[in-house]
């Protein structure tokens, strides 16, 4: 899809209007428009072909005709007019994690810096000491940046690739007819960042196959094609790799290609002291083929249970197969409610009731709104008086719906000192708050560990929201001892947030097996502030799988009357 491409054209012109400090609001408009498209799941082509894009919440006619202009020309002239006098390499530098426009624009200025390879220099030789805000603290963040930055090269979001592999494969089973197609890898495994889409087929037709994913509307480049294989670029760059396979092989290769390494080296140790050998093309027993057509045969050859691709990532997964003791994970549509949710209120796009529609359009039997509170001015956040009128507003919508409430909630900061943001007396009204840091990420561990500590000791906070603050690719988690902070949680009967949001992912699946070996709660919400963004529960309930959760462990998966009674069990 385009949405990438334009959405990351509005970013880069939002940073380069920046580093030429220019008007704020347009700015701001360009960055705004960004985050629409990126967050949206419908095609943008298809939207603008229904002449729907001043439907999209957020996109004025201005952005319109640009989006327009792009998707029939591959240009925005604004683009070409916006960059004149900047350089590709320094628009480059603007993705560094932590270095923004402005410190780019400072440091060019200042000490001539045009590319990385300066940069890395100035870096090394301390020569950005001593510029303005420039201290030893800063030029170490401006280090961890790029070296984030080489790090993410060839990686991308498990977020970004998810959408796009589904489509694709969706794509392909009803133009083959083969419903044996499926993404493998480590975007299977649904880990948080991945490498290339691998998809594995099967099917009568092996060339159809390769023909009809070779030409997908997606593709932008073939970069290689044969009988039974091919690679392609689709829309935002991404790499789709595509083997097709004999239907006797499938569930064998299924099993292989999707990994991981660790997984795969300790199941083939075991059948090989059973004297059996389990590669790509089957499982066998000397030269007899005795399985290998569906999954299931690799793992039944050796005597276990199968085990869910979340989970094949050895880390006691096989043990548990072989004492028949595998957890039953979550499942999403056992998800009862999403427990974060934006309105317009604050930065959300949608009014609540929309944000209800939706939610009930889902299956939900609830959500929970949970605006910002009023420290974080840019968001628009609510203070006690414009909470205490979107509760009466929240009040008033109830009524009009059927087997459905919204939650009174609110997303209140952890200030630095960690008191909230709220009182205690707005924060008692509420059904479900969740505490959150939004500032202050500078912290030492000590005093980061501290503030959440005493927010966590609040009794009308229910839920800690992103627990380490991380941003994939972007920012490092906060300096915070996690382990102490789940101690609290548990001492006092808070729960953690899986932050669902595709950037975020956080509680990541190693704390939240740990979360579970603690016998805690976690909560799943998708920080949505758009409704495109609701799709996200499916990344949120991934992490929850990937670390062991259960049912039970998924505090959204209770009730409505369930979840009332443990927030207000105090």
């Amino acid at each position: 899809m385009k949405n990438k491409e334009l959405a990351d054209l509005f970013d880069k012109m939002a940073g380069i209007l920046e580093f030429k400090d220019e008007n704020p609001f347009k700015i701001n408009a360009y960055r705004k428009a960004s985050r629409i498209l990126g967050d949206l799941t419908q095609d943008i082509e298809e939207v603008a072909e229904r002449g729907e894009l001043k439907d999209i919440p957020g996109i004025g006619e201005g952005m319109a005709k640009k989006i327009e202009e792009y998707l029939k020309t591959g240009k925005v002239s604004k683009f070409e007019e916006v960059k004149k006098g900047v350089s590709d390499e320094l628009i480059a530098m603007m993705d560094i994690p932590g270095m923004g426009p402005k410190t780019l624009a400072l440091i060019h200025k200042e000490r001539g810096i045009n590319n990385l390879s300066q940069l890395e220099k100035a870096v090394e030789d301390g020569s950005l000491i001593g510029l303005p805000g420039m201290g030893e603290k800063k030029v170490e963040n401006i280090r961890r940046g790029i070296q984030l930055l080489k790090q993410s090269k060839g990686r991308m979001n498990l977020g970004m690739a998810f959408p796009v592999a589904k489509r694709i494969v969706e794509t392909l089973r009803e133009r083959t007819g083969s419903e044996k197609i499926e993404w493998a890898g480590s975007l299977r495994r649904m880990r948080e960042n991945i490498g290339d889409i691998d998809l594995l087929a099967t099917g009568p037709d092996h060339e159809k196959i390769v023909h009809t994913f070779t030409h997908l509307p997606e593709v932008k480049e073939v970069l290689a094609s044969g009988e039974t294989k091919a690679s392609v670029i689709v829309e935002g760059g991404l790499q789709v790799d595509l083997r097709v396979v004999e239907e006797g092989s499938y569930g064998a290769a299924l099993q292989y290609f999707t990994g991981s390494k660790g997984h795969n080296i300790h199941l083939r140790g075991i059948a090989r002291a059973r004297g059996i050998k389990i590669n790509e093309y089957g499982v066998f027993k000397g030269e007899k083929k005795i399985g290998g057509k569906e999954e299931k045969d690799v793992y039944k050859a050796i005597g276990m249970d199968w085990i869910e691709p979340e989970l094949r990532e050895d880390r006691g997964e096989i043990e548990a197969a072989q004492k028949k003791n595998l957890p039953r994970l979550i499942e999403e549509s056992e998800v009862k409610g999403d427990l974060h949710v934006h309105s317009n209120w604050s930065d959300g796009s949608s009014s609540i009731e929309e944000v209800a529609r939706a939610a009930q359009k889902k299956g939900y039997q609830y959500v929970a709104i949970c605006d910002h509170s009023k420290t974080l001015k840019i968001t628009h956040g609510l203070d006690e008086t414009r909470l205490m009128k979107q509760m009466e507003e929240i009040d008033r919508i109830n009524e009009l719906l059927k087997s459905f409430q919204i939650l009174k909630g609110t997303e209140v900061d952890i200030l630095s000192d960690g008191r909230l943001d709220l009182s205690d007396k707005a924060l008692e009204k509420l059904d479900f708050v969740v505490a959150s840091v939004h500032s202050g990420f500078k912290q030492d561990r000590e005093r980061m560990t501290k503030r959440i500590i005493k927010a966590l000791e609040n009794p009308f906070v229910h839920v800690l929201g992103h627990p380490t603050g991380r941003l994939l690719g972007a920012r490092d988690p906060y300096e915070v001892d996690i382990d102490e902070v789940m101690e609290a949680a548990k001492k006092y009967g808070k729960a953690l947030e899986i932050n669902a949001y595709f950037e975020r992912l956080d509680l990541d699946d190693i704390h939240c097996r740990k979360a579970k070996e603690m016998s805690m709660r976690v909560a799943i919400g998708t920080d949505t502030h758009h409704l495109d963004q609701m799709w996200m529960m499916s990344l949120g309930v991934a992490v929850a799988r990937r670390g062991w959760l259960e049912t039970k462990d998924v505090l959204n998966t209770l009730s409505l009357k369930e979840l009332l009674k443990w927030c207000h069990k105090k």
